[in-house]
């Protein structure tokens, strides 16, 4: 079945909706306006305004009401705009939804979804288009996915729906247009993907930077250099086995990470391995992020900033000759 990332996020959540009377979907502008990026369009007229929930431009508000109606027996799915608004709601998400199970001695359960566009390239400016999911990923309590494929967009909600923690779903605004053929199935949270398969040097990524690192893979192919390309899925907890299995076989490593460099999640991954696989390296490991400015708003500088196939391609080329 044909679908792009952002019809899999919508039949996700319309097969949630139907499945559980206890799920329920808030977020500014759901409703009616059917979602920024259109994920939830339809959604309002077919489940009714009782369970299709729009809230007040309030994140720290209507993120708190989803964790009270999870601590109430419901499972709350909030939407978050973009990623830069829900720093509004930190304290919700990380002194509370977070905390509380540990908190109580495991008395009090969140089964609550967040879900937020994250990420750069529609010129959206500094506002609305930074990459914060090492930031979530720093903090225990919360278990933190990145869907970087529509079949990945379709399957991950109800794995998520599951969990006795909240879950913190990163979609990618570049990849909401992107098409697939998939068969609709539930996603295994707990590891890591093997996009390519590859024997010179591995390429760590996720989210909205697979894209580009299939592209290099496919570039470094051309020119005689077998890249094996990991998908992370997971951020927290990450699944390192995978990646360190990899490093194994091919003894360099690429991180790609559109955060920043600087204390990033580029940084856990390749710290992860320097501390576990150093002697099946035969290179220092190498990592690719975005530029340590806010996000421009002019298209040139914009991708000027981020990541590109161009720059995989040369720091795995620089880890080969090492």
């Amino acid at each position: 079945m044909k679908l792009t990332y952002r019809d899999a996020v919508r039949d996700a959540l319309r097969e949630a909706l139907r499945a559980d009377p206890r799920v329920i979907l808030v977020g500014v502008d759901i409703g009616a306006y059917g979602g920024t990026y259109a994920a939830t369009r339809g959604l309002l007229a077919e489940l009714g305004p009782e369970r299709v929930r729009d809230a007040p431009l309030a994140e720290s508000a209507f993120v708190g009401a989803g964790v009270g109606a999870a601590l109430g027996g419901l499972k709350p799915i909030v939407e978050i705009m973009t990623v830069n608004f829900s720093l509004l709601a930190l304290d919700q998400i990380v002194n509370g939804a977070a905390t509380l199970r540990h908190m109580s001695g495991g008395q009090l359960e969140v089964p609550l979804v967040i879900r937020m566009a994250t990420g750069a390239g529609r010129q959206l400016a500094a506002q609305h288009s930074h990459s914060f999911e090492n930031w979530f990923a720093h903090v225990p309590g919360l278990r933190v996915v990145a869907p970087a494929t529509v079949a990945d967009a379709r399957g991950m909600l109800a794995t998520a729906l599951r969990e006795r923690d909240p879950v913190v779903i990163f979609e990618h605004v570049q990849l909401y247009g992107i098409e697939d053929d998939i068969e609709p199935a539930p996603v295994d949270l707990d590891r890591a993907a093997v996009r390519r398969v590859g024997t010179d040097a591995t390429i760590v990524t996720y989210g909205g930077s697979l894209p580009r690192a299939l592209a290099a893979a496919d570039l470094l192919a051309a020119a005689g250099t077998s890249a094996e390309v990991i998908d992370l899925r997971t951020l927290r907890p990450l699944d390192t086995e995978t990646v360190l299995a990899s490093v194994a076989r091919t003894h360099r490593a690429v991180i790609v990470d559109e955060g920043w460099r600087t204390g990033s999640l580029a940084g856990e991954v390749a710290a992860i391995i320097g501390e576990r696989a150093f002697w099946s390296l035969d290179a220092p490991v190498g990592r690719v992020c975005s530029a340590e400015v806010p996000m421009p708003y002019a298209k040139h500088l914009e991708l000027a900033a981020l990541p590109s196939a161009e720059a995989i391609v040369a720091a795995v080329t620089a880890v080969l000759h090492a």
